[in-house]
């Protein structure tokens, strides 16, 4: 075979790699011989597939090619042999002497006997050379590590054990750049041609005649290309030879480029959809971005132009929390802070002194705080390196300076901490921590030792330790791209690594910017990432990585150049953060610096109103509306944006206090603000030492829960207990006036809206009518910081191509009263619905449907995407089961049985790993979404049919259950009621609830009645706070059906009402939220105010 034969065959197993066709793939390294699969024959190994192996190596050599060869095949019969006498299958033992075996005793007629002889042993471990014989498992490990050895020492594998070095989908930038020749040498090439075939070579057809504009395709970036007439150039699937990001290339592209040749995977894994699928109806997966949605064949001419990332507008500054609204006292240094995954408002903090505090911004009130004690470290000189997280937010880790990390649990609903864990984990410091999923929760540390090691979160045992730098290493960074978890590390003498979950190496060796102290973090999305170092002189480097080459895309400019020194002459390590896939944040020379991600120049600086050190550590929280960082003299500031000053001004409102301005205020206010309280938390010395809470490092899980249904009985009990302050009293609203409301404009027909959901974005609503057919509106960027202007603010969307998303219905459909159900992507990109009939998948851009699956019966009856994977979707089934359904292999993976009627309500609650649905028998069922079991169950007291909803609490600890006659918040831990709702016990409310939704903080819920009217709760006690009378909004006699809460705006809401209406409404400009009517205006002047009686009246009592 020509070499170009051979180099086609590699281009095609790469494709056949990528498309997920793995028995074609190894069943064509077999049969042409060219690529020996280590890792496909190690794992064939270790499963006992003796057939296969043996079948798979048959395609590179014969028992007596030589001598390493018969010692291989030697090797594998004779373990499958052992393994039929360790089972006692003595017929099955005689079958593989005499088959598989004899064959060896031409050569070596002794040991061929001396096997035989093993067969009059009750136990072959009494022959002395097999005495230490262990369990199958770890004899075929130890045997693998000799064929190992043996096939790389056979000349007849040389060259055959390491795959070439391609870009990712090779073939099909061929193809493109085939096509792109090909349109070139027509004769009149059209500017939107439609590739219909790769079966001959393309030619531009006539144009067509239905008068309807072709969308235009995407231009290449191709540079190898020769460029089409009229600058048009063909993207099969939207490759090309450099890709703009990691979420273009694939989700394990750039890691896969890094790792070179040493790498676990040898041929590049999948990086795009598949062009065809097996099942032709199948979507073949969703995407995780615009982007690489283009990497469709049958659709790419249409969806390579709607996929093309859009231009972004210019930053607004207002985006960025720049403005003081606390100033806390810690008591110590603060040297690390994380803010929680789900609780936007909680704040994790560490010091110099080896305490862990949670502070509650809300109240400006520090919650808990931890003082070191360890069993293993009884010097007290010791600090805090880094405190942070988990991802589901139930767990705190806290790395320390000599030795040790501590693991504490944390109760999310009542804000209790516990130690769980003290590991002696490295020799010297700890200096970096962090968690992560790549099975179950890991611990990951870093030390001074050089090594990086992985524990067992629940256990504490210790799974890996990673040795390969030649420094102390100083920060880790896990990550993951769908199914590869990895995780880099840096040291302090510059060097980058990269590491997988196995021991076979780091997988890279690079060097960073400065060659010293450099943290690593991507951005929220996780497909773009960044690093900041310090160098020993002082020279600070912030740039954003190109994943696939391993190399710097860009590096941001305006640091301070050297400087002045830390303590010792040692320069302070510049930190930094990212927030929004927009914006980074670094603190430098005594100020909190911000860029736009895709500009090198420094966006705007601010100083926090001063007294921040060189180099301070800054902190986004998930929303990227707070910021925190460390001050001087023990203190820490919070930073916010207005949306950020609504969600802590909250508490203070419904507390009736007056909310805390920012140090930008009048001292006499401040002083009349912090002159209320007494004594607070936050501004009591430090108190004696605190007795430890009780450790649960050995506690098993049962009796976890039992901790945890305790605390929560408690709480129960306490909510029980008749509050000592008067309820508040309902604020009413009855005018226009009194509200901004927008309805949105419609020029299509009016229908009964079904279901209204936001973007993930803010920036779109969509909804879903009865007639099955979906509407877009789209909020204008012009009006961003504007009032709502009825005529402007919001407009119906449809693409140029004229679609319309109408669902899939059936004759038999009565559409009226079936159920209509829709979800998005968590990208904005895709759009999953049905009514009644087969569900549909659309892209959002294009409204064209990508495909439709699961006809009736059963109809879906509910959606919802897999937090994690945009392939993963939960169907609700008007049969009573829940059906997890995989796009990409168009499948169902499992079907979860536990109610008796319809599903009506289901959700997602990515930290806690849960799903938990809901039923019209007024079952409430949770489920584990790492085994698909159920965990537990409960009946809700309804008297009557219908709907029921459930929701998850930002904190995903609780789930808010919505039903025409009750509202009520439940721990999703145990299924405990916390809080109870009913229009039946309440004054001012006594008709059904038709809809109900939490704010994005979780601090509101939204309600809406049949008879127009909405109320706003205090979400901690479903308190109605605020009654809106459907004269606000409407003239018309209609009710709320469905009700959204916006993504980022905690005030803002919508509702599709029952003539097809959608209505945006949030309080009137300047007023903080739906507990007031006064403007910020009026409350200022009336704080001042207050503030300058106080003085007065205290200069009068001076006197």
């Amino acid at each position: 075979m020509s070499s170009l034969s051979r180099e086609l065959v590699f281009l095609i197993l790469q494709f056949l790699d990528e498309e997920k066709f793995k028995e074609t793939v190894h069943k064509l390294e077999q049969e042409s011989g060219f690529y020996f699969n280590m890792r496909y024959f190690e794992e064939a190994v270790v499963a006992g597939e003796w057939d296969d192996v043996e079948r798979y190596l048959s395609g590179f050599t014969k028992v007596d090619d030589n001598r390493y060869s018969m010692k291989i095949f030697f090797e594998i019969r004779k373990q499958k042999y052992l393994e039929a006498l360790d089972r006692q299958d003595r017929a099955k033992a005689v079958e593989i002497l005499v088959k598989d075996l004899k064959v060896f005793a031409s050569f070596n007629d002794e040991l061929y006997k001396e096997i035989t002889s093993l067969l009059t042993l009750d136990n072959f471990r009494d022959n002395e050379q097999l005495s230490k014989y262990g369990d199958t498992k770890s004899a075929r490990n130890i045997m693998l590590l000799e064929l190992r050895k043996l096939i790389e020492a056979n000349p007849l594998f040389r060259d055959k054990l390491s795959f070439p070095a391609l870009k990712l989908s090779r073939l099909r930038t061929l193809i493109n750049q085939s096509l792109n020749w090909q349109h070139q040498l027509c004769k009149n090439p059209r500017p939107n041609p439609d590739i219909k075939t790769l079966f001959v070579d393309h030619t531009c057809g006539p144009v067509a005649t239905n008068g309807m504009p072709r969308v235009p395709l995407a231009s290449g970036a191709n540079a190898n290309a020769v460029g089409p007439k009229a600058g048009t150039t063909f993207q099969l699937g939207g490759h090309a030879a450099f890709q703009p990001s990691a979420s273009v290339a694939g989700p394990t592209a750039g890691l896969a480029s890094w790792m070179g040749p040493n790498a676990a995977t040898p041929i590049p894994p999948a990086a795009a959809p598949p062009v065809t699928s097996k099942r032709p109806r199948s979507p073949i997966g969703l995407p995780d971005s615009y982007e690489e949605g283009i990497k469709r064949l049958k659709d790419y001419h249409e969806t390579a132009t709607a996929a093309a990332t859009p231009t972004l507008p210019s930053p607004n500054l207002d985006d960025l929390p720049r403005n003081v609204i606390r100033t806390l006292h810690q008591g110590s240094t603060v040297t690390t802070m994380d803010f929680h995954p789900f609780q936007h408002s909680t704040l994790l903090v560490g010091t110099n002194t080896g305490d862990v505090a949670v502070w509650d911004l809300r109240q400006s009130e520090k919650k808990v705080e931890m003082r070191f004690k360890s069993q293993i470290v009884h010097d007290t000189s010791i600090a805090i390196n880094r405190a942070v997280w988990s991802p589901e937010g139930r767990l705190i880790g806290a790395a320390f300076s000599k030795r040790v990390v501590h693991v504490f649990s944390y109760n999310p609903t009542v804000m209790e901490v516990a130690l769980h864990l003290e590991i002696d984990a490295h020799n010297g410091g700890v200096n970096d921590i962090a968690f992560a999923s790549p099975k179950q929760l890991c611990v990951i540390t870093c030390g001074d030792d050089h090594t990086i090691k992985i524990w067992d979160a629940s256990s504490g045992r210790k799974q890996y330790t990673f040795e390969g730098h030649e420094a102390p290493v100083y920060s880790v960074c896990p990550h993951h791209k769908e199914n590869i978890q990895f995780i880099f590390s840096t040291a302090i003498d510059g060097r980058i690594k990269a590491w997988l979950y196995d021991h076979l190496g780091s997988r890279v060796d690079y060097v960073a910017p400065g060659n010293w102290c450099t943290t690593m973090a991507y951005s929220a999305d996780g497909n773009r990432l960044f690093s900041c170092g310090t160098s020993k002189d002082g020279e600070t480097s912030l740039v954003e990585w190109n994943e696939s080459e391993g190399a710097i895309r860009r590096a941001y400019k305006g640091f301070r150049r050297g400087g002045p020194s830390g303590m010792h002459g040692v320069h302070q390590v510049v930190q930094f953060d990212t927030t929004k896939n927009r914006f980074l944040a670094a603190g430098d020379d005594g100020y909190i610096k911000f860029w736009d991600m895709d500009n090198t120049e420094i966006l705007t600086q601010v100083d926090a109103d001063g007294s921040l050190p060189l180099s301070p550590r800054v902190r986004f929280n998930k929303l990227g509306n707070l910021l925190a960082v460390n001050a001087d003299n023990n203190y820490f500031k919070v930073l916010a944006t207005k949306d950020g000053m609504a969600l802590l001004r909250d508490f203070d409102v419904r507390k009736g206090t007056p909310p805390q301005l920012g140090a930008a205020k009048s001292e006499a206010m401040t002083s009349a603000v912090t002159s209320s309280k007494p004594s607070t938390p936050a501004a009591a010395p430090p108190s004696s030492e605190p007795t430890p809470p009780p450790t649960s490092s050995n506690v098993p899980r049962s009796r976890e829960e039992e901790v945890v249904a305790s605390i929560m009985a408690e709480k129960r009990s306490a909510s029980l207990v008749p509050p000592t302050a008067p309820t508040p009293k309902l604020l009413e609203f009855a005018e226009p006036s009194e509200v901004r409301s927008v309805r949105c404009p419609d020029t299509l027909p009016p229908a009964k809206i079904a279901r209204l959901l936001y973007t993930n974005a803010g920036t779109s609503l969509l909804a879903l009518t009865v007639t099955a057919v979906h509407k877009v509106w789209k909020w204008t960027r012009s009006n961003l910081d504007r009032k709502l202007d009825p005529s402007s603010a919001w407009v119906l969307w449809q693409p140029s191509n004229g679609n319309m998303m109408t669902n899939d219905t059936s004759p038999e459909t009565r559409l009226e009263t079936t159920s209509h159900c829709i979800a998005l992507s968590k990208n904005d990109s895709y759009v999953m619905s049905a009514s009644g009939g087969r569900v549909s998948l659309y892209n959002l851009l294009t409204f064209k449907v990508m495909t439709m699956f699961m006809p009736p019966p059963p109809a879906a009856t509910v959606l919802t995407f897999h937090p994690d994977n945009n392939n993963i979707i939960a169907i609700g089934m008007d049969d009573a089961s829940v059906q997890i359904y995989n796009v990409r292999n168009d499948e169902v993976e499992t079907k979860l049985s536990g109610h008796s009627k319809p599903i009506t309500g289901l959700a997602f609650l990515s930290g806690a790993k849960l799903l938990v649905s809901a039923g019209a028998d007024a079952e409430v069922c949770v489920w584990s979404i790492t085994s698909w079991s159920k965990r537990r169950s409960k009946t809700l007291p309804l008297t009557t049919g219908g709907e029921t909803r459930v929701q998850a609490h930002q904190d995903q600890s609780r789930i808010l259950v919505t039903h025409e006659t009750m509202l009520g918040i439940y721990d999703v831990d145990m299924l405990d009621l916390l809080t109870r709702w009913s229009p039946k016990d309440a004054e001012h409310f006594s008709d059904p609830i038709s809809a109900a939704a939490y704010s994005c903080d979780s601090a509101f819920v939204f309600a809406g009645f049949t008879n127009g009217a909405v109320a706003v709760f205090d979400a901690s006690t479903l308190t109605p706070v605020t009654r809106i009378a459907l004269s606000v909004y409407s003239l018309r006699p209609v009710y709320p059906v469905v009700i959204a809460g916006h993504p980022t705006k905690s005030n803002q809401f919508a509702l599709g009402s029952s003539d097809g209406s959608v209505y945006v409404l949030e309080p009137l400009e300047g007023v903080s939220d739906w507990t007031k009517k006064e403007t910020e205006e009026t409350e200022s002047k009336a704080v001042v105010s207050q503030a300058e009686q106080g003085e007065q009246s205290r200069k009068h009592e001076v006197s």
